[in-house]
């Protein structure tokens, strides 16, 4: 299984972008968003899960972001609106099939994608 991500860049505050992550091989339950900024652990940004697509956010995202799936191309997107400085970070996509009560947990997650860097500029 490989995880493609795109779509980081620098945008000013108040800003949007778009994420979009694409799993190759099987499908799996969970697909989610976790970021990583300088000096810091790498935390839950949110994640969608089949079957339904019900979405999970962290309570620092709620309301600015979006994420969701694409079954038939097994890609996750996670758009982002009203963007902060503080969501400036490398930006990870990550798929698993664990349970929902561990979904923001890194260790729940089997594959993770390369990275990509956000910026938000004040």
């Amino acid at each position: 299984v490989q995880l493609q991500a795109s779509g980081g860049g620098l945008v000013q505050a108040g800003g949007s972008l778009r994420l979009a992550c694409t799993a190759s091989g099987r499908t799996f339950i969970n697909m989610a968003w976790f970021r990583q900024a300088p000096g810091k652990e790498r935390e839950f940004v949110a994640v969608v899960r089949r079957p339904g697509n019900r979405s999970y956010y962290a309570e620092s995202v709620k309301g600015r972001f979006t994420i969701s799936r694409d079954n038939a191309k097994n890609t996750v997107y996670l758009q982002m609106d009203k963007m902060k400085p503080e969501d400036t970070a490398v930006y990870y996509c990550a798929v698993g099939d664990g349970i929902l009560s561990a979904i923001s947990t890194t260790s729940t997650y089997l594959y993770w994608g390369q990275g990509t860097e956000v910026t938000v500029s004040s």
